[in-house]
C-alpha cells in the first residue's frame, strides 16, 4: 500500500492482504464505547425493514461512522505528502485505511456503502465534503445550505430540495472554515459573513451564527465553464434574431450600455454575450468584486476588489480599481456590478471618452434602474441637484438591457429601451422591444413572444455611420 502516504509508527503499515484476512476484535481503547454503538447501529440498520424512517435512521448511523473513519484518516495520513500524491494513489490509500479501520470496528458495509464511503471520505479530505458532488454537477447553478440539514439546488430556474446534509453544525463549518481560509480570509462570531471565489471560479457567501439564527447560511453561484454566446441565448429563447441584431449594433457603435435586472436573472451571462460584439482590437478593462465575466478578446485586463483583512486594513474597492482604470489607457470600461459609490466614476467614465462602457445594475426596470443610479449618486454622498444628476446619467447611459427570471424558471430579456435625453427634469426614453406575456400552459410554463414596439431607434443615423444599416422591418411590431 502507499505507506509514504501514513504518518510514521512504530509498528510497521499492515499490508492490503493484511487488511483483509479476519483479526481478533483488538482490546477496548477510549473509543471503545462509541465504537460499540456504531457496530450494533449498522447491524441493527441491516436487520431492520427499509422504511422512511429507517431509511432516515441508517443514513444518520452511516454519517456516525464516516465521522469516525474521518477522525482515523486525519490521524493515519501524512498530510504533507498528500501535495505530491496523485488522486488515484490517494483514493487507494484512503479505501486501505477504510477498510482496515472497518475491521477494526467490526463493521461490515455492503460494496455500495463501503465505496460512496471511501468517496466521501476523499471529498472530506482534498474537496468540499458533502458538497463536492454538488459542485461537480455540471446540471446545478446554484447552491443554498440552509443549516446542516437543509440544502438546495437551483436547476433549470427552479429551487428543490437534495438528500444532502452534513453531520450537525461543526461539520459545516468546518468546511466554510476550509474555503475561507484558503484565501486568506476568516468567519467567526466577531465577522460572521463573508465573500470569497472557490477554485474553480464560483461565487461564495457565508453567514454564521449567531447571525444566522437557525446555522449557518451558504450560498454559492457556479461558475460556467462553457460561455454562452449571443446565438445559444437565441436558441434558448432569451431573445430574438432581430434583438440580436440590433445589440450587435448596439454594442459595435460603443452605445454605453447598462443590463439591468434582479437577482439570478441572468445579468452577468448577458453581459458576457454583449460583450463578444467588442472588437480584438480594443483595450478592454475589467473590474469586478467577484471575477466571473469571461471575455474572449486579446486585450482585457481583470482587476477584482479586495475586502479588508482582520484587522479591518487594506481594502480596495471597487471605486480604487475605477479610478485607476481609467489611468490605464482603456477603450471600455466593464464593471461587472455597481452598487455603490463607484456610480460617480463609472458615470464619468461613460462621459468622458470611454464610449461602449458596460455595467450591470439590480433593478426590476428601466425606469427603476435610472432612479436606482440616482439613489447610488445621493448615496455616494454627492451633493447635486437632482436636475444635475438626471443630466449626468442621460448623457452618460445610452441603452437599458432588462433581464428577467420568470416564475417558471425561464431567463427572458423583456425589455431594450434606449435614453434619449432630458425633457424638463425628467429623463426620456423609448422602449424598442419588449416581451410580452400571453398565458399560462397547464404545466406551468409561460407563454409569450418578443416584439419590437415600432419605434425607430434614436442612434438608426449612428448604427448607418458605423456600417450597420438596419433594415426597418426588424422595429415592426409583431401582428396578432
Amino acid at each position: 500500500m502507499f505507506s509514504r502516504y501514513k504518518k510514521p509508527q512504530g509498528a510497521p503499515v499492515k499490508t492490503s492482504e493484511a487488511v483483509a484476512q479476519p483479526k481478533p476484535t483488538p482490546a477496548p481503547e477510549p473509543k471503545a464505547d462509541n465504537v460499540t454503538k456504531l457496530r450494533r447501529a449498522v447491524t441493527e440498520a441491516a436487520a431492520a425493514p427499509v422504511t422512511a424512517d429507517k431509511d432516515r435512521k441508517r443514513k444518520e448511523k452511516l454519517q456516525e461512522i464516516k465521522v469516525e473513519l474521518h477522525r482515523r484518516l486525519l490521524d493515519d495520513l501524512n498530510l504533507s505528502a498528500l501535495e505530491h500524491a496523485t488522486e488515484k494513489e490517494l483514493r487507494a490509500e484512503i479505501s486501505a485505511i477504510t477498510t482496515e479501520a472497518l475491521a477494526d470496528m467490526s463493521i461490515v458495509l455492503n460494496t455500495a456503502d463501503r465505496l460512496a464511503m471511501a468517496d466521501e471520505l476523499y471529498d472530506e479530505v482534498m474537496g468540499l465534503g458533502p458538497l463536492e458532488p454538488l459542485l461537480k454537477d455540471d446540471t446545478v447553478s446554484d447552491i443554498l445550505v440552509n443549516g446542516p440539514q437543509q440544502v438546495f439546488v437551483e436547476r433549470g430556474g427552479k429551487l428543490t430540495l437534495t438528500d444532502t446534509t452534513f453531520k450537525d453544525e461543526k461539520h459545516l463549518l468546518r468546511i466554510i472554515d476550509k474555503i475561507v481560509s484558503a484565501v486568506g480570509r476568516r468567519v467567526d462570531e466577531s465577522n460572521p459573513y463573508v465573500d470569497a471565489r472557490l477554485q474553480d471560479g464560483s461565487r461564495f457567501n457565508a453567514m454564521v451564527p449567531p447571525v444566522a439564527v437557525d446555522g449557518s447560511l451558504v450560498s454559492i453561484r457556479k461558475f460556467k465553464k462553457d460561455k454562452l454566446a449571443i446565438d445559444d441565448l437565441v436558441r434558448f429563447g432569451a431573445f430574438t434574431e432581430e434583438m440580436a441584431a440590433y445589440l450587435q449594433a448596439a454594442c459595435s457603435t460603443r452605445l454605453n450600455v447598462i443590463v439591468s435586472g434582479g437577482t439570478g436573472s441572468g445579468k452577468t451571462t448577458t453581459l458576457n454575450a454583449l460583450s463578444s460584439f467588442i472588437a480584438n482590437d480594443e483595450r478592454i478593462l475589467t473590474i469586478e468584486d467577484t471575477a466571473e465575466l469571461q471575455l474572449q478578446q486579446l486585450h482585457v485586463g481583470r482587476m477584482e476588489s479586495r475586502p479588508p483583512n482582520v484587522e479591518g486594513k487594506g481594502a480596495v474597492t471597487q471605486r480604487d480599481c475605477l479610478r485607476n482604470a481609467l489611468r490605464m489607457r482603456p477603450d471600455r470600461i466593464i464593471v461587472g456590478e455597481t452598487r455603490g459609490e463607484e456610480v460617480i466614476d463609472m458615470l464619468q467614465a461613460m462621459n468622458t471618452g470611454h464610449d461602449g462602457s458596460m455595467t450591470t445594475i439590480h433593478a426590476n426596470s428601466a425606469r427603476d434602474g435610472i432612479s436606482r443610479l440616482e439613489n447610488m449618486v445621493a448615496m455616494a454622498g454627492i451633493d447635486m441637484p437632482i436636475k444635475a444628476v438626471r443630466s449626468q446619467i442621460a448623457s452618460a447611459v445610452n441603452l437599458i438591457v432588462q433581464a428577467s427570471r420568470l416564475q417558471d424558471g425561464s431567463r427572458r430579456m423583456t425589455s431594450i429601451t434606449e435614453i434619449t435625453g432630458m425633457e424638463g427634469d425628467v429623463i426620456s426614453m423609448q422602449e424598442i422591444f419588449r416581451y410580452e406575456r400571453l398565458g399560462l400552459e397547464p404545466n406551468g410554463k409561460i407563454i409569450g413572444r418578443f416584439t419590437a414596439t415600432g419605434v425607430r431607434s434614436h442612434y438608426s443615423d449612428r448604427f448607418k455611420q458605423w456600417g450597420f444599416d438596419l433594415p426597418a422591418s426588424i422595429y415592426e411590431p409583431v401582428q396578432g
